[in-house]
């Protein structure tokens, strides 16, 4: 059996899990550079998280800080090891880290990361790391163990799929205004915002419970703004590249109805509201501190605008977004011994399409971003 096999058949072991996660085996890590610009822009709230956290009264306690959605750690050991400068000066405590993501999820590259030498990638005695497998919408941790709970875009991927298909496009939010190349109806896309709220109360009511009175929290996400989503051209491409294979016959037109992608692009609004309306039973348990909505340069754009090569821009663009999508569309095609190969078929065909007209699929990356604090 192959690793792609295990994957698949691993794909409903995990509740409230929509994805098996990343692409494996160094290749989220190595295409994960927009979503490292997005985090680096939410710095300032991890530093004011760990220079305003409550250090002292609790004894020698270990301080935890857990970050949910981890993938391969590339991007969560670096969160880490910016909190751990502003916090390691503060406290003669030992602190732990934890790296969280789906039992899916690729904890062999994780823990070669954390330790790739045989000692602590942050370099201190003081800093210890474990990894917890599990679904981020569930309880993961004891009741008061948490000091700092974060989560990097991870949040982005619904705990389920409200409904059973999305016949006219393969992405919640709808296709961009620069292709139009599909739609979704108002009802089928009020149904995602909706379970999109929910999804944030349910992760903030669990990390509820599992962080300390005055514990920080931080979630990050890919979102939209009123000019732009995150959305926008990336989504575009792989449904022009899906439906290639619908109108030639490899893909049914069933399956097209049934596949999409169960991520919903946030605006700011929608990501604090289920902190702050007490209609979603979170506001008597967090204070809202900080809220941020942004946009940061992509650098395979920056590249392309720099040196103009069409080849190289292609393959990171198409890289980029098979890292967090190609987990899904495997699994929503029929099981069969071709099944990789189409799958790879797709990915060429957006290449192609992409290399002949790039100008139809822009491709922005706006971030939402929230720092509360746990209520005593």
């Amino acid at each position: 059996m192959t690793e792609t096999d295990r994957q698949s058949t691993k794909a409903t072991q995990a509740s409230h899990a929509t994805t098996t996660g990343m692409v494996g085996g160094g290749f989220y890590d190595e295409n994960s550079a927009p979503q490292w610009r997005a985090i680096e822009a939410v710095f300032p709230l991890i530093t004011n998280a760990m220079a305003t956290l409550e250090v002292e009264g609790e004894g020698d306690g270990t301080i935890r800080l857990a970050d949910f959605g981890c993938s391969e750690g590339h991007n969560s050991i670096a969160v880490m090891a910016e909190a751990l400068d502003t916090l390691l000066p503060r406290t003669p405590r030992s602190i732990q880290t934890i790296h969280s993501d789906l039992p899916t999820n690729d904890f062999s590259k994780l823990l070669l990361n954390i330790r790739s030498d045989g000692r602590s990638v942050f370099g201190s005695e003081k800093v210890f790391s474990c990894v917890v497998a599990g679904s981020m919408y569930d309880q993961l941790v004891p009741d008061g163990s948490l000091h700092l709970a974060t989560t990097f875009n991870a949040i982005g991927f619904l705990s389920r799929r409200p409904l059973s298909q999305l016949p006219d496009y393969i992405f919640p939010n709808g296709p961009s205004a620069v292709r139009s190349n599909g739609k979704v109806s108002e009802t089928d896309h009020q149904t995602f915002a909706e379970l999109a709220k929910q999804d944030v109360a349910s992760f903030l009511k669990v990390r509820a419970r599992e962080l300390v009175p005055g514990g920080k929290l931080i979630a990050q996400v890919f979102g939209r703004d009123s000019d732009a989503s995150t959305s926008d051209g990336i989504y575009d491409l792989l449904n022009d590249a899906v439906l290639a294979f619908v109108e030639n016959g490899e893909i049914s037109r069933d399956a097209y109805a049934r596949y999409y992608q169960p991520v919903y692009m946030r605006s700011l609004e929608e990501l604090t509201t289920p902190a702050t309306d007490p209609s979603y039973a979170v506001s008597d348990l967090f204070k809202l501190e900080q809220s941020m909505s942004y946009e940061v340069p992509v650098p395979f754009n920056e590249a392309f605008q720099r040196n103009g090569n069409l080849t190289e821009y292609a393959a990171q663009y198409v890289d980029f977004f098979r890292a967090f999508t190609e987990a899904v569309l495997r699994n929503a095609l029929p099981d069969s011994p071709g099944r990789d190969k189409l799958v790879n078929k797709v990915y060429t065909k957006a290449l192609e399409l992409l290399m002949a007209n790039p100008d139809a699929y822009p491709f922005r990356y706006i971030g939402v971003a929230m720092l509360l604090t746990r209520k005593a």
